[in-house]
């Protein structure tokens, strides 16, 4: 049996907005984040599930899509692990200081071109007396303000070659492949992937364009199917463009939410879906033939899905 991966989890990305006033809004006041706090160009968020300070970085830039995702390693030995395995396969860019809330850490490509960092010390968050929670368990109250999201739940990045960033992700990270999709080419067009036994917590699905370095969505989770719901009506009333209404994946079984942030990010609203506790199981494999059937129900993908990514392609 494999060892455990020394990364434990995402623990944020920084996504670019090019209407960062307008983004900002629609994240604390459509989906009920907390603004913990803001320096300079960049606001810090959290879900009221976050045990960390923040699990969205906003930036403003002239151009859309991701900054970076940053993971957290399980200790400091680990930290130096990974890091010194990235370090072999040339994609390193050295170490920084830290940022808001964590310390030092290693930043590097994958290689499609995104960037990333991992780190290990962070600060845990500590609510202000009006945010407090009635149960010690929990980081911080539930507001019921807009969708009031939990907390940050998986990236979905674009790649121009599949196994390549799949690949670097299994065998330098260290991350276990749950699902992907092989087309009758052989090329791969998906896969996903997770630390734990969530289903999914870092997907790279084909870049329909073949550009780099491009973000499909960032996935926010609520605890029940009625959220998404909820969530779905209040995009509907404050003219958020819905891209995909409320149904259920057949990769992972996800019950999804898809619409546009103000500047033109993709954003999931999310729940549910498979838990892998078997050790052993092997990846499962979709067919070209399956994912041409739609979604778990029979809903067909609108063409956009698979074409839209940030930054967009002229």
């Amino acid at each position: 049996m494999a060892s455990p991966p020394d990364l434990a989890h995402i623990h944020h990305v920084e996504l670019m907005s090019t209407a960062p006033e307008a983004s900002l809004r629609f994240f604390v006041d459509i989906l009920g984040m907390e603004l913990e706090a803001q320096e300079e160009s960049s606001a810090y968020l959290r879900g009221w599930g976050d045990y960390g300070r923040y699990s969205l970085k906003l930036t403003e830039s002239s151009q859309t899509g991701l900054g970076h995702v940053a993971l957290r390693a399980w200790n400091t030995d680990a930290l130096e692990r990974v890091a010194r395995a990235i370090e072999s396969t040339g994609r390193g860019q050295g170490w920084t200081d830290g940022d808001h809330g964590h310390g030092p850490a290693y930043r590097f490509t994958d290689p499609d071109g995104h960037l990333f960092e991992v780190l290990y010390e962070a600060d845990r968050y500590d609510a202000p007396p009006e945010l407090a929670p009635s149960l010690k368990n929990q980081p911080q109250r539930y507001t019921g303000r807009g969708a009031s999201v939990k907390r940050l739940d998986h990236v979905n990045l674009l790649a121009a070659d599949v196994r390549s960033v799949r690949e670097f992700a299994t065998d330098v990270l260290g991350y276990r492949l749950y699902e992907r999709v092989e087309l009758d080419d052989g090329s791969e067009a998906g896969a996903w992937m997770s630390l734990s036994i969530m289903a999914h917590e870092l997907i790279y699905t084909r870049d329909h364009y073949g550009a780099g370095g491009r973000l499909h969505h960032l996935a926010f989770w609520v605890d029940t199917r009625e959220e998404c719901l909820r969530a779905a009506d209040l995009f509907l009333d404050n003219d958020v463009y819905i891209e995909a209404a409320p149904s259920k994946h057949a990769i992972a079984q996800g019950f999804f939410l898809y619409a546009y942030e103000p500047s033109g990010n993709r954003i999931e609203v999310t729940t549910g879906g498979r838990l892998v506790y078997d050790p052993d199981e092997p990846p499962v494999v979709w067919t070209q033939a399956e994912r041409a059937k739609g979604q778990a129900w029979g809903v067909k993908t609108i063409d956009a899905f698979h074409t839209y990514g940030t930054p967009p392609v002229e």
